[in-house]
């Protein structure tokens, strides 16, 4: 059995802690606030993150980084997007022998317009990383952590890597499928979501199932244009990475992106949702990045840029809505295609 250090104490990298604990792995799971790592070691909860439910006695909790890290043969990122950079760099010094990263954080950083693949890869040294490899799919942490049915995909540039990440991860209640199409499966789990943030925002407007129907069907289109622009193959949006992880994002309470697209949408300031979350959201920085990036590019993504102005340029939802709406008239088909 495997030993591995799980980078991340919030709810996704608790429930992902369970999945490896039930596969007889030994987990070191790592955070910063040491109330949480007690409770994790002492009541065998996380009431924060996953209220009521049982952490098994092979998950063990740990703030001391390099101690986290120590002998481990995989290392697994789940924290925020905004605090890979630094986790990274705090981790290196520690690092004596090459390990295999395994990242479940769904983001790309503003500005540097990297994946969190390409951060890894910028702040660990070639010699100190087997491979990088990304764990993404339609999975809510509430209901992996229950041990419902859940399906995801592993994904690297080295098939036997995410191969051997199946391998850590696949049970009878989680399903692991490989993909070799990184940068599909990267760009799929990043920007739903963004339109994730936007099905919540017309769910807070009032409006129906027709509106969400379309803005899923045409925010998959725009995923896809800049993901194909990017060197993806189509065929993953169509996957679990894609269409699979917009449809557990875009319909469910449990979605963070979701619920502060909703209160958007009644009329909260983004700081006021923000702060009303107390947890991460991570489509409002991956807006920023994807706008940057479609520009970059000469991609046209419309609903990323009307959630852009929503978000930092203070348009009202609604006058969004009817700039949508508003677009010169096209054909579907031919949008579909670059």
């Amino acid at each position: 059995m495997a030993h591995i250090a799980v980078i991340g104490a919030g709810s996704w990298g608790s429930a992902l802690s369970i999945v490896l604990s039930d596969n007889k792995h030994h987990v070191r799971l790592w955070g910063r606030d040491e109330d949480q790592i007690n409770e994790i070691n002492e009541k065998r909860t996380n009431q924060k993150y996953l209220p009521e439910i049982h952490l098994p006695e092979n998950i063990v909790g740990y703030t001391d980084l390099a101690k986290t890290v120590d002998g481990v043969e995989a290392i697994l990122i789940v924290v925020p997007t905004k605090a890979i950079r630094q986790v990274l760099q705090e981790m290196k010094p520690s690092l004596k022998t090459a390990v295999t990263f395994i990242h479940a954080s769904k983001g790309i950083e503003p500005d540097s317009l990297k994946r969190v693949s390409e951060l890894i890869e910028e702040e660990i040294p070639q010699q100190l990383r087997k491979s990088v490899v990304v764990l993404s799919g339609p999975s809510h942490a509430e209901e992996v952590s229950l041990r419902q049915p859940t399906t995801v995909t592993s994904s690297s540039l080295q098939i036997e890597e995410a191969e051997y990440v199946q391998d850590l991860f696949m049970n009878k209640h989680f399903r692991v499928y490989t993909n070799p199409d990184l940068i599909g499966v990267e760009i799929g789990g990043a920007l739903k979501n963004i339109i994730a943030l936007c099905a919540g925002l017309t769910n807070g407007l009032g409006f129906g199932d027709n509106a969400k129907a379309a803005l899923m069907t045409r925010g998959l289109a725009e995923i896809a244009r800049l993901g194909i622009k990017l060197g993806a193959n189509p065929l993953t949006f169509a996957g679990l990475s894609g269409l699979g992880d917009l449809i557990v994002t875009c319909t469910s309470v449990h979605s963070r992106n979701w619920r502060a697209g909703n209160m958007l949408g009644k009329g909260m300031s983004l700081d006021e949702v923000l702060e009303n979350m107390g947890m991460a959201v991570e489509g409002v920085r991956t807006t920023k990045a994807a706008f940057q990036l479609a520009k970059l590019e000469e991609v046209e993504m419309p609903i990323t840029s009307v959630l852009y102005d929503v978000l930092f340029n203070d348009k009202h939802p609604n006058d969004a809505v009817e700039e949508l709406m508003g677009r010169v008239k096209t054909n579907e088909v031919e949008d579909l295609s670059l």
